[in-house]
Formats: structure tokens, C-alpha cells, sequence
């Protein structure tokens, strides 16, 4: 049974559904019964309930890339969730054309795709597609789920942070703008990145973050850490500026 409507605003504490249903991100059970562990608005797919915290809700627009997980399967479409309190769908016909085929044999639930918002309509009712280069499904890795409006602070200015996270821990990294990462490489390099990750999300509002983060990963691989240059103060201040802005 379940005990709550979808969409609807939650609280930490807040019971959703008994043992029918499968929980998901921001719940837990207790007692046979699956509860919010935080405040945001519940997402309901077919048996499986998450709670999408507000904080962190991305809101789909046209054109924006996106990182999924594939749901639930219809006979023409495969549902995804997007991060977000408002699923996405993936047409057959975006993936085989005008041909008739099983969907299972291209995507099945649980798979990971990088995808493009096509559209989205006046009930938040949001089309994704596959066209496009870099397109397609992960094999294997992790994912990791930040604010999406951090997105910008990760990625750093002109990529920088982004590309230092890469390069250090010689993995693939790919993120959505829906605030999903894609992680790959050796299994301890992957928790490298999640760690660092995880710090720029919780400190991104912060300045003098790409030092931090470098001093980080160069902590966590075991390097030395080089000793910072001495700036003057209006430079200093001028590349914190700078970093914010990135």
C-alpha cells in the first residue's frame, strides 16, 4: 500500500508505502514501511518510491544533457529518472526508427544513459533523445548525484576542474546537467573522484576552492603536496574572483 500521492512534499520521518514497494534515494525502511529521510517531493515509479530532495531539483530544459537511469519499459518508450521530480522518456522510435523491435534487446531497466532533452511540454512531461555525439549508454562505473546548480563549480572554468579530477585519477568522468556524474576507471580511483566530488559540492560556495581540491587528490593518491607560491594579496583575491565565476 502506499501512503502518499507523487509529487507530493515530504519530511524527514514521513511514511510512504509498506513492504510492497522498493525504496529508493531519500528513503529508508523501518519496520516494514519505507520513510523519507529528507524534505523534497516523492517520485513514484511503478513499485519503486525516491524522494528527489528540493535542494537539488533539476528542473528539465530544452537542450540540456542529461544523465539517466532506465526505470520502467512500455511497449514504445523506456521511462528514465532524471534526477528530478518529473520522469523522462526515451521513444522507441528515437532508437530503431520506424522499425518494430523487442526494447529489451537495445536498453533494459537499471542501464545508465547519456542522453539530450528534446522537450519538454506544458505538463513537464520531458522527451529525451540519443542524437548526438557522446550519446548512448555507460557500461560499468559509478554514479554520483550533486545540486545541480554546482554543476558550473565542478566543471571549473574552462574545465579545469573537471579536467584536474580526470587527469589525477586517470578516469572518465561525464556529468549531466541534472546534476548526475558518471565515474569509470580502476574501482579505487572511482572513490578518489567520489570523494573529491563530494567535497566540491559541500565547499562550492567557498573561494580558494581549486587549491583545496588539488591539495585533496594529491592527499588521497599519495603525492606530495607542492608548496603554494606566495601571490600578492590582489592577485590572490582576483583569482579567487576568477574561480567563483568559473
Amino acid at each position: 500500500m502506499i501512503f502518499i500521492e507523487d509529487k507530493q512534499m515530504v519530511i524527514p520521518g514521513d511514511v510512504l508505502a509498506d513492504k510492497e514497494y522498493q525504496s529508493g534515494r531519500g528513503t529508508f525502511k523501518e519496520d516494514d514501511k519505507i520513510c523519507s529521510s529528507l524534505v523534497g517531493l516523492v517520485a513514484v515509479r511503478d513499485k519503486k518510491i525516491s524522494v528527489i530532495p528540493l535542494q537539488s531539483k533539476y528542473i528539465p530544459k530544452r537542450g540540456d544533457v542529461v544523465i539517466g537511469e532506465i526505470t520502467d519499459i512500455r511497449f514504445s518508450m523506456w521511462n528514465l529518472d532524471i534526477n528530478s521530480p518529473y520522469s523522462g522518456i526515451l521513444p522507441a522510435s528515437d532508437v530503431f526508427g520506424k522499425e518494430k523491435r523487442d526494447l529489451n534487446k537495445a536498453f533494459n531497466v537499471g542501464d545508465v544513459l547519456f542522453l539530450r532533452v528534446v522537450d519538454v511540454d506544458e505538463v513537464k512531461k520531458v522527451k529525451l533523445g540519443l542524437k548526438g555525439r557522446g550519446l548512448g549508454k555507460f557500461r560499468d562505473g559509478i554514479l554520483i548525484y550533486i545540486t545541480p546548480t554546482k554543476v558550473p563549480r565542478l566543471i571549473g572554468k574552462k574545465g579545469s576542474m573537471i579536467n584536474m579530477i580526470k587527469d589525477e585519477t586517470k578516469c572518465e568522468v561525464v556529468v549531466g546537467q541534472n546534476g548526475v556524474v558518471w565515474v569509470k576507471g580502476d574501482p579505487s580511483m572511482e572513490r578518489v573522484a567520489e570523494k573529491v566530488i563530494n567535497m566540491i559540492e559541500e565547499q562550492a560556495h567557498t573561494s580558494g576552492l581549486t587549491d583545496r581540491v588539488r591539495n585533496m587528490l594529491f592527499e588521497l593518491l599519495g603525492k606530495e603536496i607542492p608548496e603554494k607560491e606566495e601571490k600578492p594579496e590582489a592577485t590572490e583575491e582576483a583569482a579567487d574572483e576568477e574561480e567563483e565565476n568559473g
